[in-house]
Formats: C-alpha cells, sequence, structure tokens
C-alpha cells in the first residue's frame, strides 16, 4: 500500500461515511471523487464492502433501542409487526439486486449517470420540502405493512448510482404519509439489512479477485467510514426536523453541475 493509494482510500471512506445516511447519494459521491482521483477497485468491490463501517456505527447508535426491541419480539406484537414491517421493506431490493447487481454495476456505474441523477435528486428533494405533504404518520412503529413494502419498492431506485438510498427512502415515506423524522428513521432501520445484503453479496461475489493490498484499504476505509457516519447519524434526526432537506438538495444539483463540469473539461 503505497501513500497515495492510502490517502485516496482515506478521502473515499471519509466521503462514503458522511453520505451514507444523508439524501445525497454515497455511492454516486464515492464514484464521481473515485473517477477524478483515478482510484478504481474490482467491480467497486472497496466502495460497497467499506459501508460495513458505516453498519456498524448505525447499530451502534441504535443499540439500546435494537436490543430493546430484540427483547420484546417474544411478548410484542407491535414490535414483531414492527420487524416484519422492515423485513417487507427490505424484500424488493433483495430480489432486484440479488437478480441484478452485476448487470446495474455493468451498465449503470457511469459518472454522467450519476451527475444526472444527482441533479434530478436534488430537484426531487427542493420539490418534496417546499410541498405540504398529508403527514399520518408521526411513528416508525405504526407505518403499515402496505406501507413499508411501498418504501422499500422506492428503496430500489437507489440502486442507479447517485439516486440515494436514504433519499429514495425517505421521499416514498413522506409521499406515504410519513413526517420528515419518522421517514429518515425509517430510512436507518431499513439501512440495516439493505447495507449488510449488499455486503454479504459483493464479498462473496468478489473475495476471491480481492489482493492483500486491497484487504488492507479495506480495513483502513472500514475504520475511516465508521468514524464519519456515526457522526452524521448522531446529528441527523435533529437537523432534518428542524430544516427540511433544502441543504441537501442544493448541494446535489451543485454537485451534479460540478461533476457535468468537470467530465466535459477533464474527461
Amino acid at each position: 500500500m503505497d501513500p497515495a493509494s492510502i490517502g485516496k482510500a482515506v478521502l473515499l471512506a471519509l466521503v462514503e461515511g458522511a453520505t451514507e445516511f444523508i439524501p445525497v447519494s454515497s455511492t454516486g459521491h464515492q464514484l464521481l471523487v473515485g473517477h477524478f482521483i483515478g482510484f478504481h477497485s474490482p467491480n467497486n468491490t472497496f466502495e460497497v464492502l467499506i459501508q460495513l463501517g458505516a453498519i456498524l456505527a448505525i447499530l451502534l447508535v441504535y443499540f439500546r433501542r435494537l436490543l430493546g426491541i430484540a427483547t420484546a419480539v417474544p411478548s410484542d406484537p407491535k414490535a414483531r409487526r414492527f420487524v416484519l414491517g422492515i423485513l417487507v421493506a427490505f424484500l424488493p431490493a433483495a430480489i432486484i439486486g440479488g437478480l441484478f447487481s452485476k448487470l446495474i454495476k455493468a451498465y449503470l456505474f457511469n459518472p454522467w449517470i450519476v451527475c444526472a441523477t444527482l441533479v434530478a435528486g436534488g430537484l426531487v428533494l427542493l420539490v418534496i420540502d417546499d410541498t405540504d405533504l398529508e403527514v399520518k404518520k408521526t411513528d416508525v412503529y405504526d407505518f403499515s405493512l402496505p406501507m413499508d413494502l411501498k418504501i422499500g419498492i422506492f428503496q430500489c431506485l437507489a440502486m442507479i448510482p447517485g439516486v440515494s438510498r436514504s433519499g429514495a427512502t425517505i421521499v416514498g415515506a413522506m409521499l406515504m404519509g410519513a413526517d420528515k423524522r419518522s421517514a429518515t428513521e425509517f430510512s436507518f432501520y431499513l439501512a440495516m439489512p439493505t447495507m449488510a445484503g449488499a455486503f454479504a453479496k459483493d464479498l462473496l461475489d468478489n473475495y476471491k479477485y480481492l489482493s492483500s493490498n486491497d484487504v488492507g484499504l479495506i480495513v483502513i476505509g472500514f475504520i475511516v467510514s465508521f468514524v464519519s457516519a456515526l457522526f452524521v447519524v448522531r446529528v441527523l434526526l435533529d437537523y432534518v426536523s428542524r430544516h427540511g432537506f433544502w441543504l441537501f438538495a442544493w448541494w446535489r444539483i451543485i454537485v451534479g453541475a460540478l461533476g457535468f463540469a468537470g467530465l466535459i473539461i477533464l474527461g
């Protein structure tokens, strides 16, 4: 591992942790940054595997709640229904990702597509943030199973890099009647099985192609993404509740526009 590769891995991991749980697309940002700094990993494996750091960060922040849910499942119907709802929401991504992940990587992991979806997603967030949607649900434990399934279908849009997994699930939940805080919290819970599943599948598909240098960079990336994601998860819910999504919307639009400019000028 040369210093330049380590520096690039650290930068990408910072981007991953900082953007995984906000609606700006961590994968899209990693693809753009990786393109411009010349970082390439086999089948984009580095970008997927360092998500483990972000997964552990949210597990740490939500440990007490997850433990409470787990201990309540045998006796509490509401807890059982919530767990079932998360699994139902995860199912569409599990099916589509399992069947088409290689095709998606081959044809959609393209910086031009990322820039286009970043801008388009930013415009969607501006519209959603400025629309007076009817709020029917303010607690993630009260989401219905049909609502969970619809949110899970929205999450599948995030398989297009630049769309944003958290952005798709938050927008989907709000269109289904959730307020901003509960929509964001549900996105956190749904991230756990979704990201863990993507990590496991990518590791199974690509472990044989990884060299010792790749493994070392992934370990560094895991640590850095864990620390940066831990900070974001701790502050995001309160920020969204107070300020909405306008900052993330404009961030997407600006990054997408700069990305287009960079691709045109630098290639």
